[in-house]
């Protein structure tokens, strides 16, 4: 009997007459398929083995089942035909860490990091384990009645720690480690048990972090990018430990990410955000938001966390004139002082943060987008509240839009600003239009910006002509418009032939507006009239897109025959390549609803015996699997 099978029975997964039934099946299925002489049943079989997501489900089922042998020896097998699937080493690791065997855990993820050494999620779990392994010891100490105090470098934690880099720095053609390895290792935390100065300090050092520092710092050795860093800093900041480690890890953490990372935006991010919540508060931020726990500040603690971030980013912005970073202090001012801010400021507070960041803009005769922007914002705000005059609010958007004529997210922020503090638009919107660069990502948005969904349509429809005439002359802009009005055309129910035909002498139409106008008044189910007419357009820049668009509707509106005799016409009017594109669609237009259905209902292979008709019981399923895969 396989060793898979005996597992399984010993846990009474399976009846002995159940595994010889399997065995039965087994048999069968070697003799049938003849690996040998049916190479197709031999990739058939490697498909499954190559199939990561089924060796994933086959160790979760054994988990839940009990087989802990069993897990073992399938993780062996998945690793030894994946070793490059982080997941299937982190689901190893939790089995063993399940079993309360860490230093197996250690070395399958030590293994998986030399293999894997670019991957977040590896030097995560790494960092994970060795915190818990922390924890362990600071439990069984506290059991024995062993303290923690002591001072200088114990020798036996650099023995620890040398093991452990000499171990990550292996190359990963030297294998995994030695028993002989571990069995020292365990030793030296075994003397760590020990009174004396020497252990006394050993102790001290560990609970400190020491082991769980030196993986970091190996960690961010390998991989020096944010993502990791934001990882860790999720981990050691919602871990159980104690304050007095979490405390020391973050303040190593905060090293290594200012020495490594000292203008990247979400770097910036991190660092500040720390500084409005202190250390022992850290364990509360949960949430993946910028700011996870502002909303426990208050009082004193709220003043003091504001204060110290805002002069730790007015610092960094002296220093740098990339927009990403100042980018960073413009979105903490909005984040602060905005009226839909989690955090109601005081007033003078919000002052505070304004001046600071006004102060800046003139310091630097800044031209900034971000940090003008977000300073119109805000005046505007004030100006609402009556904390500034209105007419100040408005003088500050005007002189930015001065500065940097070209900028798109400045005179948004400007006419933003007039709209709620009732103000005309109309001439400052048409001097935007103007003066904004084509260059820019927002450039569109200027020109749509005086159109809302709350218009009547004859307004929509008004507006939209006049800035088409405007724009004549570029046609990306005139397609954008034009996709624009060709939503309200079909909002107000105004798209008819006399208007296709204006729109067709005025403007600078593109197959990608005929095609938009074809399939919006196809889902109205409009009128075969003005699609047919829609398809002539569009097939001048378009032919096959169009041709099979309209040959489709004829077929689901019953008019197979003259889909047909398109296809047949169209291909005769163009060239091999789009001829063979054209029957391809088709094709797949025509066999839609029996691909569907081949999707849905696979046909039977020569290994359909082991097809799994899902969805399977837990047993069934590991039959399956056990067939399959073992």
């Amino acid at each position: 009997m396989l060793d898979e099978l005996k597992d399984l029975v010993d846990k009474k997964v399976f009846t002995v007459a159940e595994t010889k039934q399997i065995m039965k099946q087994r048999t069968f299925t070697k003799k049938k398929s003849g690996a040998s002489k049916n190479p197709e049943n031999t990739c058939h079989r490697l498909g499954f083995r190559a199939h990561v997501g089924l060796w994933i489900e086959y160790i979760q089922l054994a988990k839940k089942e009990g087989a802990r042998s069993l897990v073992g020896r399938i993780t062996a097998r998945a690793l030894q035909l994946h070793p490059n699937v982080p997941s299937l080493y982190i689901l190893a690791a939790s089995h063993e860490l399940a079993h309360l065997s860490p230093s197996t855990a250690r070395t399958l993820l030590q293994r998986g990091i030399r293999l894997n050494s670019s991957n977040v999620e590896m030097w995560t779990e790494y960092l994970k384990m060795e915190l818990g392994f922390i924890e362990s010891l600071r439990r069984r100490w506290d059991v024995l009645g062993i303290t923690r105090e002591g001072t200088g470098v114990s020798q036996n934690v650099k023995n620890i720690v040398s093991e452990k880099d000499q171990f990550l720095d292996v190359d990963m053609d030297e294998g995994t480690t030695t028993a002989g390895t571990e069995k020292a290792r365990d030793a030296e935390l075994e003397r760590l048990d020990q009174e004396g100065d020497e252990g006394t300090a050993a102790r001290k050092q560990i609970l400190d972090g020491v082991i769980v520092k030196a993986v970091m710092d190996s960690a961010v050795q390998a991989l020096p990018q944010i993502e990791l860093f934001e990882s860790f800093n999720r981990l050691i900041t919602i871990y159980p430990s104690s304050p007095t480690l979490r405390e020391s890890l973050i303040e190593h953490f905060d090293a290594l990410l200012r020495s490594t990372l000292p203008q990247h935006p979400r770097a910036i991010e991190i660092l500040y955000t720390r500084l409005l919540t202190s250390a022992s508060d850290s364990a509360s931020q949960a949430s993946s938001s910028s700011n996870p726990s502002v909303e426990n500040l208050r009082g004193r603690a709220l003043v003091e966390g504001v204060r110290r971030a805002n002069e730790m980013l007015i610092s960094i912005m002296s220093d740098t004139q990339e927009e990403s970073v100042r980018q960073v202090y413009a979105q903490f001012a909005l984040e602060w002082c905005q009226k839909d801010s989690r955090i109601n400021l005081d007033e003078n507070l919000k002052l505070y943060v304004i001046s600071s960041l006004q102060a800046l803009i003139h310091r630097q005769k800044s031209s900034s987008p971000s940090l003008l922007c977000a300073h119109i914002k805000l005046v505007t705000e004030a100006a609402q509240r009556g904390t500034v005059e209105p007419a100040k609010a408005l003088d500050t958007a005007k002189r930015y839009t001065s500065r940097v004529p070209e900028s798109a997210s400045v005179w948004i922020a400007r006419l933003t600003a007039m709209k709620a503090l009732d103000e005309n638009i109309d001439a400052v919107w048409r001097e935007a239009r103007r003066s904004v660069s084509p260059k820019d990502e927002n450039f569109a948005h200027v020109w749509t910006w005086g159109i809302s969904e709350d218009m009547v349509h004859d307004e929509r429809l008004r507006v939209y002509e006049v800035l088409l005439n405007e724009s004549v002359g570029d046609s990306s802009l005139q397609e954008h418009l034009l996709l624009g009005y060709v939503a309200a055309l079909m909002s107000a129910k105004a798209l008819n032939l006399q208007k296709l035909r204006h729109m067709q002498g005025r403007f600078l139409n593109t197959g990608k507006v005929w095609q938009k106008m074809f399939h919006l008044e196809a889902e109205e189910n409009g009128s075969a009239i003005v699609l047919e007419e829609l398809y002539e357009l569009w097939r001048t820049a378009n032919v096959v897109e169009a041709t099979i668009a309209w040959a489709e509707w004829l077929l689901k509106n019953g008019k197979g025959k003259e889909a047909s005799v398109l296809i047949v016409r169209s291909k005769g009017s163009v060239g091999q390549k789009e001829q063979e594109e054209m029957e391809t669609q088709w094709r797949m237009v025509e066999n839609r609803s029996s691909t569907w259905s081949q999707l849905l209902h696979p046909s039977h292979s020569s290994i359909s015996h082991l097809s799994p008709p899902f969805p399977l019981a837990s047993k069934s399923l590991l039959i399956f699997l056990s067939l399959a895969l073992i």
